[in-house]
């Protein structure tokens, strides 16, 4: 997958906006909160994500993805090399991520957004 295939997969979904921060990152959210993130400071980009507790622990154990680094209590994979992945895998991944996150977002915030 391409980071622009990757930013593109991101803001098809309902809501989804783009931010740049830390320095450099491409930041995904939904109503102000994050459901993904790519950035270029690994040399072959690398992308994070929310997972739900099952592909968490899947993707981890099976040494896929790693837990992300500050992230990783809230249940978010790393993967260094985005180059390496399935463009369709890697949109159901987002499409679940951004799910997850939209899930918490108050009514009135998901209605704002035509959730």
């Amino acid at each position: 997958m391409t980071p622009e295939a990757f930013d593109a997969a991101c803001l098809a979904l309902p809501g989804a906006t783009l931010s740049i921060q830390w320095g450099d990152d491409n930041v995904f959210k939904v109503g102000g909160k994050m459901f993904a993130v790519r950035g270029d400071a690994v040399p072959k980009g690398g992308i994070s994500f929310k997972a739900s507790d099952v592909a968490f622990e899947v993707l981890t154990e099976t040494g896929r993805a790693i837990p992300a680094p500050y992230l990783a209590r809230a249940k978010w994979v790393r993967f260094d090399d985005l180059s390496e992945l399935d463009a369709d895998e890697v949109a159901d991944w987002l499409k679940s991520a951004h799910g997850l996150i939209a899930a918490k977002l108050t009514k009135k915030v998901r209605a704002e957004l035509g959730l």
